[in-house]
């Protein structure tokens, strides 16, 4: 059994900087591929960015310059760093233990509890 949670979430200004963690526990083995989904309301879980056990990542285009993925692997947990939060990255942020492909990233059913994120104007 695998368990992930996130923290970090909560009520940020337009142009603010939170950073999202993601602990992961459980049946796990160090370097796993890790994912960051969001979604907001009447909309479809959209991966957000993708970090492979060798370091590499993806995100998505609305994204791109803006968040980072890292990790940390003495302590199993992996981080989103979100810079110039627009209103339209209000979701709940979800933590995923999936696979990374070069083409693509590949979920899981290994889903954390999500964290709120919203972002005032």
């Amino acid at each position: 059994q695998v368990q992930l949670v996130e923290s970090g979430g909560g009520l940020v200004q337009a142009g603010g900087s939170p950073r999202l963690s993601c602990a992961a526990s459980g049946s796990i083995y160090n370097n796993n591929d890790m994912g960051w989904y969001r979604q907001a309301p009447g909309k479809q879980r959209d991966l957000v960015a993708a970090i492979s056990s060798g370091g590499s990542t993806r995100f998505a285009d609305s994204v791109k310059g803006r968040f980072t993925i890292s990790r940390d692997n003495a302590k199993n947990t992996v981080y989103l760093q979100m810079n110039s939060l627009k209103p339209e990255d209000t979701a709940v942020y979800y933590c995923n233990l999936g696979t990374y492909y070069s083409a693509y990233y590949r979920p899981s059913n290994y889903w954390g509890q999500g964290t709120q994120v919203t972002v005032s104007s």
